[in-house]
């Protein structure tokens, strides 16, 4: 199975950015179609982007439409999220995961889609 690890978060203003790295080892990221969730204290974990296999497509929460980008290096077996424009609400703990289909469906949006977790990396955005 597929181990993945979260790195990239920290405390950065409103309105800067941040680029998270989600490295996989164990098996290689290229069989995997991988998303980013988001999660606060008491709430569910939120979809935020997802991309395909071979990186050909993605998709996003409306939420991060226009400002977070995924995108993925198979060869460094690695997938990143970059975050512009970040805001207080963007605040939370931010996962990757790991999901054995080769296409997106309305679920690729929830987590019980993915059986394959990191631990997450905080993102904290000061207002």
């Amino acid at each position: 199975q597929v181990q993945l690890v979260e790195s990239g978060g920290g405390l950065v203003q409103a309105g800067g950015s941040l680029r998270l790295s989600c490295a996989a080892s164990g098996r290689s990221l290229s069989g995997y179609l991988i998303a980013w969730f988001r999660q606060t204290p008491g709430k569910e974990r939120d979809f935020i982007a997802a991309i395909l296999r071979s990186g050909g497509a993605t998709t996003y929460a409306d939420s991060a439409e226009g400002r977070f980008t995924i995108s993925r290096d198979n060869a460094e077996n690695t997938v990143y999220l970059q975050m512009n424009g970040l805001k207080p609400e963007d605040t939370a703990v931010y996962y990757c995961a790991a999901s054995s289909r080769s296409y997106f469906s309305t679920a690729s949006h929830y987590p019980t889609e993915y059986a394959y977790w990191g631990r997450g990396t905080q993102v904290t955005v000061s207002s």
